[in-house]
């Protein structure tokens, strides 16, 4: 299992500026050589500094208003390195390992109320070992004077107050990578392990690494010089063949014999040597499948999320225009029944009326009762006053002669 791992180094001004040597990748001639220079493109800043440092401090001094006395040996900034093991970043492919320390980013610009402002550089390594971001901050706290006025101060003392600060520091990063998706077990406590944190330069000197390497590489298994017995036999003229045969010949017996054993596991351990390469390999190729597989999966989610994404919107869509239709509908369905309220009351009105201006006929003309004109108007035009027998009579000609009417 990876592990989640973050670490804090607190340092002065006259330290600053040979981080940022390193980090910058100014030099030369690289004394860590674990960096491979042909990948050094590949590194990338997530906040990038435009100068060195310690110029860097002293404009960022100057922009903001802060409080606190600084001292030649006090500690201005803090370097942040955020990284897990080679496999894991294998496992999860290069998008995800940008993700990754995308939310290492966010994590310290929100970890006690920090701020991105006060984040001086951040810059994620790709050409030394296994992938892992510096980022220089300057430790400042929000706090008050002694008249109770809020402030703010450079103060690394109080911004890692507590003896358990790393520990609050190291759960507060475990929790946030892994509630951002990331498979990660949390860092071993230092109380646990009983190390301590070197930098790879350290390591080296501690383990006299070059030293031991080149021992490795200069190794050979030639068999020591040893007097020929013949030739001590010269020397004794055969006065002391019992010191020749009791001490002499067998040391050098059990030399040739160490000899052979020591080819034997020299054969043996070259022949492991060759397992464990072929054992590598596997294990990168292997990683290599696993890391496109990761790739795979992430690509699956992603489509997953696009998928329900877009059947949201398009059931969003569907509602509205669902809604809209259904709108129209009533809305239009409102207005026909106003209309065919307003045509039954014109209907009604025009019957009314008829029935008025028959009357006033007869009356008017002294024609006989308006039943009879009704009657004789009907017989003689086929017409009906009442519109409903009117309709009903064109249907029944209309059905019976296939008419037109």
């Amino acid at each position: 299992m990876s592990y989640a791992i973050v670490r804090n180094e607190k340092l002065t001004r006259a330290e600053i500026n040979g981080k940022g040597t390193h980090n910058d990748r100014k030099a030369k001639n690289h004394s860590n050589k674990d960096i491979d220079p042909t990948r050094t493109h590949l590194n990338y800043y997530i906040k990038k500094n435009e100068f060195t440092y310690t110029k860097e401090f002293d404009k960022y001094i100057k922009e903001n208003n802060l409080q606190g006395h600084l001292r030649s040996n006090s500690i201005i900034m803090c370097q942040m390195i955020f990284t897990s093991d080679q496999s894991f970043f294998d496992k999860i492919g290069e998008k995800q390992t940008k993700r990754y320390f995308d939310e290492c980013y966010k994590f310290i610009c929100n970890y006690k109320n920090l701020g991105e402002k006060n984040i001086i550089s951040a810059v994620v390594h790709l050409d030394e070992g296994a992938p892992h971001m510096h980022l220089m901050f300057v430790p400042v706290v929000y706090t008050k004077d002694k008249e109770g006025n809020k402030i703010d101060k450079i103060c690394a003392r109080d911004f890692w107050k507590g003896r358990d600060s790393y520990r609050k520091l190291q759960d507060a990063y475990f929790n946030h990578v892994k509630s951002k998706g990331f498979d990660l077990e949390r860092g071993m406590f230092i109380e646990d392990t009983g190390r301590k944190h070197y930098t790879i330069e350290e390591y080296k000197k501690i383990t006299n690494y070059e030293n031991t390497k080149k021992v490795l590489n200069d190794i050979k298994l030639d068999l020591p010089d040893v007097p020929d017995i013949t030739d001590i036999g010269k020397f004794t003229l055969k006065r002391d063949e019992k010191i020749l045969d009791e001490i002499i010949k067998p040391k050098d017996d059990l030399i040739k014999e160490l000899y052979r054993d020591n080819l034997s596991l020299h054969k043996e351990l070259t022949k492991q040597s060759k397992v464990i390469d072929e054992a590598q390999k596997y294990q990168k190729e292997r990683n290599s499948i696993i890391a496109d597989n990761q790739e795979l999966h992430n690509t699956v989610k992603n489509l997953e999320y696009e998928y329900k994404e877009k059947k949201k919107t398009l059931e969003n869509e569907f509602e509205d225009k669902s809604f809209n239709l259904e709108w129209q509908y009533k809305n239009k369905f409102h207005k026909l029944e106003k209309e065919n309220q307003h045509l039954h009351k014109v209907i009604d009105k025009f019957k009314e009326t008829t029935k008025k201006f028959i009357k006033w006929i007869c009356k008017k003309f002294d024609l006989p009762s308006e039943d009879e004109i009704i009657r004789d108007f009907e017989k003689e035009t086929h017409t009906f006053i009442d519109a409903e027998k009117q309709i009903k009579h064109e249907k029944h000609i209309e059905n019976e002669y296939g008419l037109d009417r």
